[in-house]
C-alpha cells in the first residue's frame, strides 16, 4: 500500500498555518477538484484526499494528535474489533508503548532518529490579475537561516575534527532500562550533550560559533503557475530555513494575494465582463469588440437583445492549474441610455414614441422598423 501524503502538503499549507488559512485553502481546493466541476482523471481521488486532510487538520484535537504521532495518531482503521487500543490509533500494545515511551522490547533496538528538518517559511506576495491568470516568475528576498558556508553546516572550524561523545559513545542516544508489569523495557532518549549528533565540537566555527548556520538575506525565484487564485500557497521546496548543526532545509510557502482588475472579475475558472452597447445596437443587432486578456474579440449582438443578456467567449477565461483546460469569458451586455440629447435627437425620439403608440394600436411591426431607421445612426455613438 502506498504511503499517505502529508496532510499539510495535501492542503498546500505550512505546519504553522492558522485555522483560517487551513479552511481557506480547503475551500479553494475543494471547489477546484469537486467531481461535479473537474472531470479530469484523478480529480475525484484528489478531492477525497483533500477532504480527509481537512477532517484532521480542521479539528484541533485531531490536528494535535497528527502533529505528535503522524497518520498513526488519527488512523480510522485502528478501532477494529479485538484491538483494545484502536481508539488511540495504535495497531497493538507494542506500538502503544513504543510511541509513549520511545521503547523497544524483544523486537530489538530502536534506530537512531534522522537529521532535524529546518523550519518552513511564509512569504506574502501581491500579484496582478493578469499575472494570476497567465502565470509569472517573481524574484523575492527573504531573510532566513542558511547553512554556514565556512563549516558547511557541521559547526566545526575547518581543519579541526570532532570527537565522539563520551556520554552516548557516538550513538546519539541514552538508553535506560525500566521494569514494568509487562516486563523489561528500554527507554531511549536523545543525548543531551551532543543533541543526538553522536559527536561533539571541540573547536567551534568562528563564523557561526558552532551553530552550523548563519543569518542571510537570499533572493529566491518563485514560479507562479497560470491560473492561481487569491489565497493560494505556492510551495518552493528547500527554500526554507536550515536547521542548526546540519540537516535538510524547510520549505518556503508563498501566500498569494491577487489585486482586483479594473474591468474583469473572476468566477471560478471563468472571467466576467460587462459590455456597454447602445440602444440601436441592442434593437437592430450589431458587431462590437469585447476586450479579453488575449486581446479584442468580435461579439455578435443579435437584433432585440435585452440588457443583462450573457454571451460566452469560449476559452478566454482562467487556465486550470497544471492543465491545458481553460475557462470562458462571460460577457454581460448593458444598454447605455443616451444623455444630453440634441434638439434633433429629442424630435426623433418623440417621433419614434408616436410610432410605437401606433404600432401598439395597429399591431404593425413595420411602422416601428421604419421609424427606427430614421434616427438610429444618431445614437450609435452614444
Amino acid at each position: 500500500m502506498a504511503a499517505k501524503r502529508d496532510y499539510y502538503e495535501t492542503l498546500g499549507v505550512a505546519r504553522s498555518a492558522t485555522e483560517d488559512e487551513i479552511k481557506k485553502s480547503f475551500r479553494r481546493l475543494a471547489r477546484q477538484y469537486h467531481p461535479d466541476v473537474n472531470k479530469e482523471k484523478g480529480a475525484e481521488m484528489r478531492f477525497k484526499e483533500i477532504n480527509e486532510a481537512y477532517e484532521v487538520l480542521g479539528d484541533p484535537q485531531k490536528r494535535g494528535a497528527y502533529d505528535r504521532f503522524g497518520h498513526a495518531g488519527v488512523s480510522g482503521a485502528a478501532g477494529a474489533e479485538g484491538n483494545p487500543f484502536g481508539d488511540f490509533g495504535f495497531g497493538n500494545i507494542n506500538d502503544l508503548f513504543e510511541t509513549l515511551f520511545n521503547a523497544t522490547g524483544a523486537a530489538g533496538a530502536r534506530t537512531r532518529a534522522g537529521a532535524v528538518r529546518g523550519a518552513d517559511l511564509r512569504y506574502e506576495l501581491t500579484i496582478t490579475f493578469e499575472e494570476a491568470v497567465r502565470g509569472v516568475q517573481k524574484d523575492i528576498e527573504i531573510p532566513r537561516w542558511e547553512a554556514c558556508p565556512t563549516c558547511h553546516g557541521n559547526g566545526a572550524q575547518p581543519g579541526t575534527s570532532t570527537q565522539r561523545c563520551p556520554n552516548c559513545q557516538g550513538s546519539g542516544e541514552i538508553r535506560r532500562v525500566q521494569q514494568s508489569i509487562f516486563g523489561q523495557f528500554v527507554n531511549v532518549m536523545v543525548c543531551d550533550r551532543c543533541r543526538g549528533e553522536g559527536n561533539i565540537i571541540t573547536t567551534p566555527c568562528e563564523r557561526c560559533h558552532g551553530q552550523g548556520r548563519v543569518r542571510n538575506v537570499r533572493r529566491v525565484a518563485v514560479n507562479i503557475p497560470a491560473g492561481v487564485d487569491d489565497g493560494i500557497n505556492v510551495r518552493v521546496t528547500g527554500e526554507g530555513e536550515a536547521p542548526p548543526h546540519g540537516g535538510a532545509p524547510g520549505n518556503l510557502y508563498v501566500a498569494l494575494s491577487v489585486k482586483p482588475h479594473e474591468f474583469f472579475k473572476r468566477q471560478g475558472q471563468d472571467i466576467t465582463y460587462e459590455q456597454p452597447i447602445t440602444f440601436s445596437e441592442a434593437a437592430l443587432g450589431a458587431e462590437v469588440e469585447a476586450p479579453t486578456l488575449d486581446g479584442k474579440e468580435t461579439l455578435k449582438i443579435p437584433p432585440g437583445t435585452q440588457s443583462g443578456r450573457v454571451f460566452r467567449l469560449k476559452g478566454k477565461g482562467v487556465p486550470v492549474i497544471h492543465s491545458n483546460n481553460r475557462g470562458d469569458e462571460l460577457v454581460t451586455v448593458r444598454i447605455v441610455t443616451p444623455r444630453d440629447l440634441t434638439k434633433r435627437q429629442r424630435e426623433l425620439l418623440q417621433e419614434f414614441s408616436e410610432i410605437e403608440k401606433l404600432q401598439a394600436e395597429k399591431g404593425d411591426a413595420s411602422l416601428f422598423e421604419r421609424g427606427f431607421e430614421k434616427f438610429k445612426d444618431l445614437f450609435d455613438g452614444e
